[in-house]
């Protein structure tokens, strides 16, 4: 197991469970404990691991460095209010059965919601029309009646609708709420700003704001590429939901997640000590600064993991050599007692000639995310080669990386990635002889990015 130190900040006492966790790891071979007083009850650990506790000595190596931010439940009785803004699309695509399960879905995620709660509700085609103006969440039957008179009509103003949902969660914006938007379209933007640049730049912005925007994309004719980049630029989830039957369920779940928020205003940084160099963030974007690597996340889900992977380049070690490899602080905004706190963790790595050691040392979970998001990026590469036309290219690259999976579930006796590889390589033979389908590009720009931010499907 990886050598690894860990603390939560700022408690007076250690709650049974977490002393026990730390004992384990001790037991386990961890070379320090940072036992500083951890904060009571605090809703997020932080903890760093390596692909290997033991790497060998006297030359220069590789790390993969992952960073893992653990959130706790929180009683239902205990979370914060929540700032919601629903904003549908009802343009002429969404008519027939995909406009009656978007206005199923809307009265469902309604239902989820208290008193304690502000909703909106936005809706827009060609025009933007605020049907139900941000209120507190009481007069549910009303709210409902509105949802049920949506028909469908007209093109598709999305920037408008999302620039107009952020208007009505800015009349009750504050640190305190859980502050998102559910964006639901079915199609091409076609009237206002429309490409991914433009529209994930608002994005960005309403991410400074503390606003995190989850997409639902419906059926195989919107532009997944846009979605995703006013998702990830904001952390909010995305979703490819080919049938519209399934949007009751999705709205469900996005909702659980809503109402499960511990954490917001999260600051990851990342500090390497002398010998060690950042060279890459893998699949989860991150800021590298010389020896520092930082993340911005705008909330924690209780029961949830995020986590980040960096590769690093290891200056060579003496054998025997038990060397600090990073430490990690993670600050946020505690959702559930609106105060800011903190939690970190340290790590050491050690170097040996003994080639057995080595291997032994091996932490197959991090392996596989490893693994899992490089094939992720061979994927978008075969997406891009798909787009040019280039479909034999495209199915080579999917191929390839999927016997890389193979081979890497041999190696970590991982049998999940060979389920993963088999599916791939079916679907290369499928682009191979007919090129990528849209619901197939589809579902592997929205996989990988649930993949690369941790999102639970």
């Amino acid at each position: 197991m990886n050598k690894t130190a860990f603390t939560r900040q700022a408690l007076p006492h250690v709650h049974p469970l977490r002393l026990a966790a730390t004992l384990l790891l001790a037991a386990c071979g961890a070379d320090t404990l940072e036992a500083a007083a951890p904060e009571r009850d605090a809703p997020v650990a932080c903890r760093i691991e390596t692909d290997r506790a033991v790497v060998p000595a006297d030359k220069p190596e590789t790390a993969i460095v992952k960073v893992t931010l653990a959130a706790d439940r929180v009683a239902s009785r205990e979370r914060p209010p929540v700032n919601l803004a629903l904003v549908l699309d009802r343009s002429g695509s969404m008519a027939g059965d995909k406009i009656a399960r978007a206005r199923e879905a809307a009265i469902a995620a309604i239902r989820r919601l208290d008193v304690r709660d502000t909703v909106s509700v936005v809706i827009y085609d060609h025009e933007v029309e605020t049907l139900v103006p941000a209120q507190p969440a009481r007069n549910i039957e009303w709210i409902e009646g509105r949802i049920a008179q949506i028909a469908s009509r007209g093109n598709t103003a999305l920037f408008a609708g999302l620039s107009q949902g952020a208007s009505e969660l800015r009349k009750h914006l504050d640190t305190g709420r859980i502050n998102r938007i559910i964006l639901l379209s079915d199609g091409l933007a076609n009237v206002g700003p429309s490409s991914p640049d433009e529209v994930g730049r608002l994005g960005a912005a309403l991410m400074k704001e503390g606003i995190a925007v989850t997409t639902i994309g419906v059926g195989t004719d919107y532009n997944e590429d846009l979605m995703t980049r006013v998702s990830g630029n904001s952390d909010g989830n995305s979703y490819f939901v080919e049938k519209s039957d399934d949007l009751p369920a999705i709205f469900t779940k996005e909702l659980g997640d809503v109402l499960s928020v511990v954490a917001s205003r999260v600051r990851l940084t990342v500090r390497f000590r002398s010998g060690a160099t950042p060279i890459e963030c893998i699949g989860r974007d991150g800021r590298i600064a010389d020896s520092t690597v930082t993340v911005d996340l705008n909330q924690l889900y209780g029961g949830q993991e995020k986590y980040l992977l960096v590769r690093v380049e290891l200056a060579p070690g003496r054998d025997g050599e038990s060397r600090l490899l990073a430490d990690a602080k993670v600050t946020f905004e505690d959702a559930t007692r609106r105060r800011s706190a903190q939690a970190t963790a340290a790590s050491r790595i050690r170097f040996s000639r003994d080639a057995r050691e080595v291997a032994e040392s091996r932490n197959v979970p991090v392996s596989r995310e490893y693994t899992l998001n490089r094939n992720a990026q061979e994927l978008e590469r075969a997406v891009r080669l798909a787009d040019e036309g280039k479909k034999e290219e495209a199915a080579r690259v999917m191929r390839e990386s999927a016997g890389r999976l193979e081979e890497a579930a041999t190696a970590l006796a991982a049998p999940e990635l060979d389920i993963v590889a088999r599916r791939q390589s079916a679907h290369a033979d499928e682009v191979n002889a007919s090129g990528m389908k849209k619901a197939g590009r589809k579902a592997i720009v929205t996989d990988n990015y649930m993949l690369y931010n941790q999102q639970q499907k």
